[in-house]
């Protein structure tokens, strides 16, 4: 039988990075690639009910052997973050580690310090899972894709194993806030679900942020720069002066807990036109309506002082705090944190500075908190997760599902 950690190398090997203002869902070929993947190993398994669809939708069903019990659901996300390329992952497994120093890759003079990254303190004397210092990892989410898979074969494994229905579900885009908008909840049937999406071991959260997406396109006038005065207008410097209309300490590097953000992503242009690409996010509605309306007047103000239409928005909602849907539920938290504390994991409730899929599949009337996946650092080339980590967000999704049997 794969351990978790067979199954997390294996998958971080398929590339499956979502790509921004894709027309297709899947936005990536790679995504549809692991689809299938697990397609077959679920089959091979013998789930019930294996399903991939033509937008990468990965579902499927393992009965249960306890009449009445609910039916739960276990999701996660087949695709990566988009900031740093997980082509080519090679990641590295350091033994026992010694608290200190980590050289992920010397020639480029990338490091896993603890110095910058205390967290790692935590994890001496343990098996860390690394990358090379050239790509992100792909903890987020195949370390949750790994932890459901593994859980779902130990049930198989061991049939006495007392259960309702659980239900699996992997999904595209999450990185790029598709929420899994086409997942068929009457079709799936699940009473309610566990996005296995989070971080740390022991976080659970049930909040996230409310998001939105703006891309603002400024137009500028070329001309010759010898012959130029009182005719270019240098959309750049448009969009500098835009950019500086936001507050500086308002940004992901100024903020923590419930404080939310404008974040600059994307910044390209010439003369005649810049784009920039913002994420906006705010845990209250009300400030995430004020932050939404400080883009519209930034907007605005570019385009009194310039001319009308120098600046172009299109602003998009992506997805809303969960925190009202599962309130009236909130047997779900309380279970999983049970679970945990039964697996010696003392539970920490922290608001997501992110959405996870669980924040629309909660509005569409599937309640979805979040619980951890043990990985660090998500997006980016210092992104680690330790072994033991993984094993235990296995052992908390299969007592999760023991205790809503009725049997301990």
């Amino acid at each position: 039988m794969p351990s978790v950690l067979d199954r997390f190398l294996k998958y971080i090997k398929i590339p499956s990075q979502a790509a921004h203002d894709a027309s297709n869902v899947p936005s990536t070929p790679g995504q549809m690639a692991l689809a299938r993947e697990l397609g077959e190993e679920l089959k091979v398994l013998g789930l019930a009910d294996v399903l991939v669809d033509e937008r990468a939708y990965v579902t499927a069903t393992l009965h249960g052997n306890t009449p009445g019990a609910p039916c739960i659901a276990f999701i996660a996300h087949l695709d990566t973050a988009l900031e740093v390329t997980d082509d080519t992952v090679r990641p590295r497994l350091v033994e026992n580690y010694d608290g200190g120093e980590i050289v992920l890759n010397e020639s480029e003079n990338v490091l896993l310090s603890p110095s910058t990254f205390p967290e790692l303190l935590q994890y001496k004397g343990e098996t860390l899972v690394v990358t090379d210092g050239t790509t992100l990892l792909g903890a987020d989410d195949k370390a949750g894709i790994a932890e459901i898979m593994g859980a779902l074969e130990y049930m198989r494994a061991h049939p006495e194993f007392p259960r309702g229905d659980v239900k699996v579900a992997f999904t595209p885009d999450e990185e790029i806030g598709h929420g899994a908008s086409l997942l068929d909840l009457k079709a799936f049937g699940a009473d309610f679900a566990y996005t296995v999406d989070g971080g740390a071991v022991g976080e659970i959260s049930y909040e996230t942020f409310n998001a939105a997406k703006a891309k603002i396109v400024i137009h500028g006038r070329s001309v010759h720069p010898g012959k130029s005065k009182n005719k270019m207008v240098n959309s750049i410097l448009l969009g500098m002066e835009l950019a500086a209309m936001f507050p500086s300490n308002e940004t992901p590097a100024h903020t923590e807990e419930y404080e939310g953000f404008f974040h600059l992503l994307g910044f390209t242009g010439n003369v005649e036109t810049t784009e920039l690409n913002y994420i906006i996010r705010d845990h209250s509605a009300e400030k995430f309506a004020e932050r939404k309306k400080a883009v519209e007047a930034a907007v605005t103000a570019i385009n009194e002082k310039f001319g009308s239409g120098r600046a172009e928005l299109t602003m998009t909602d992506q997805y809303y705090n969960m925190l009202d849907k599962i309130k009236p539920q909130m047997h779900i938290v309380e279970t999983a944190m049970e679970a945990m504390r039964l697996c010696g994991i003392e539970p920490k409730i922290i608001p997501v500075r992110g959405g996870t899929d669980g924040s629309q599949l909660s509005y569409r009337g599937l309640p979805a908190p979040n619980i951890f996946t043990g990985g660090h650092n998500a997006h980016g080339k210092h992104e680690f997760i330790s072994v033991a980590s993984m094993e235990k967000a296995m052992n908390v999704i299969l007592k999760i599902v023991e205790l809503y049997s009725g049997k301990k």
